[in-house]
């Protein structure tokens, strides 16, 4: 159906979208010193509830959503809007609720979003990707484009739930947990928990998928024996897709996706279970096993990550950056291509980093998942 035409008028003109906006946060900006350069932070806006994922508009303001289920615009000055309507009800219970919310990359012409979500089907609660058009009235024709089947009855667990595009635009990837309860289906290549999804930007499943057409097998599995995967992004420089996944005890990963890998869980981990015993008997590796390219014992609990982009301010450059729950802080890894050089931990012990991105003139900006979360901008300093 052809998208009508007032869908594509700039968000600024959408009256729906230019309601009066909560109060900002005022907080002066407090200096950092780093191995590369010092940077100030301050907080650019306050009072959402655990702000979890979102993406930059043509305009320039960013779409952000809460994991209650709630979806708001923050402008460049930090001011927020109200919750914008038109969500379906999410499972905001453990670990679930609403995702991550990202707009796609044909937005100013088709105001396209699509965002994930714990959502209740029939035989219990799935990752669902949904897609939904953006409108002076908020979100409109929302739609589910994949379940990651099949449902789960137990545990609000272990969802995955981030998006990314593709450089060209052409294709989306979708990270789903493996639920925690049943971690064997993370190994199961007709269950699609515990897995990196590609589809087609319209959400199909493409005939180059590792396991297109093959009986009995998912076609959208693009790689597979993942256990929390909160982080997926392409590194610029090279056009590799990267992930970062919770490990157990110990054992986060950071990974290079290959079409058709196997990254092990639960057959393999350097992390153990809580408790303390091993897993797989201590295995770290095995045969057709991919390894981590870096991995991290004690946690660092990584959740999103963003490379720096070329507009990127200079102290922020040639940076891989993850946003980590436990111990709370930011890292950055300096790359040289996919290969990682050093690391170095920014406002560690602060709070907890849900999400990092990256601001259309270059600045850096973390989501601090809190019940009263902010939004936190940094800015190299000089």
């Amino acid at each position: 159906m052809p998208i009508r035409r007032r869908h594509l008028l700039p968000l600024t003109l959408l009256p729906g979208l230019a309601l009066p906006r909560l109060a900002r946060a005022q907080a002066p900006a407090e200096l950092e010193r780093t191995a590369r350069g010092a940077f100030r932070w301050r907080v650019l806006a306050s009072g959402l509830e655990n702000p979890w994922g979102g993406g930059f508009l043509p305009d320039g303001r960013l779409l952000l959503s809460e994991r209650p289920g709630r979806a708001r615009l923050m402008a460049p000055d930090g001011s927020l809007s109200p919750p914008l309507a038109g969500l379906p009800e999410v499972v905001a219970e453990g670990q679930g609720g609403l995702l991550d919310l990202q707009p796609a990359p044909d937005f100013a012409q088709s105001a396209e979003v699509f965002f994930a979500s714990a959502t209740l089907i029939e035989g219990g609660v799935v990752t669902r990707l949904s897609r939904a058009r953006l409108t002076a009235r908020g979100f409109e024709a929302v739609r589910p484009v994949l379940d990651a089947t099949p449902a789960q009855a137990r545990g609000r667990l272990h969802y995955g739930g981030r998006i990314a595009f593709s450089p060209d635009g052409a294709h989306l990837f979708l990270t789903t947990g493996d639920r925690n309860d049943q971690r064997e289906r993370a190994q199961k290549l007709n269950d699609l928990a515990g897995k990196v999804i590609r589809l087609t930007r319209q959400g199909e499943i493409p005939r180059d998928n590792p396991f297109f057409g093959r009986a009995g097998l998912r076609g959208e599995i693009f790689t597979y024996g993942h256990r929390n995967p909160q982080g997926i992004a392409f590194n610029p420089a090279t056009g590799s897709l990267f992930a970062a996944e919770f490990g157990p005890r110990g054992g986060d990963e950071l990974n290079i996706l290959r079409a058709g890998l196997n990254f092990g869980w639960p057959e393999v981990s350097y992390g153990r279970e809580y408790s303390g015993r091993q897993i797989a008997g201590g295995r770290t590796s095995g045969p057709d096993i991919a390894e981590p390219l870096r991995h991290w014992v004690p946690s660092i609990s990584p959740s999103g990550m963003n490379f720096a982009p070329p507009q990127a301010q200079p102290l922020w450059r040639r940076g891989l950056y993850l946003a980590c729950l436990n111990t709370p802080g930011l890292l950055r890894l300096e790359m040289q291509g996919d290969a990682v050089l050093s690391e170095e931990r920014l406002l560690w012990g602060r709070a907890r980093m849900r999400q990092v991105l990256f601001a259309p003139d270059g600045g850096l900006l973390l989501l601090t998942d809190e019940s009263r979360g902010r939004v936190l901008r940094l800015d190299a300093e000089g």
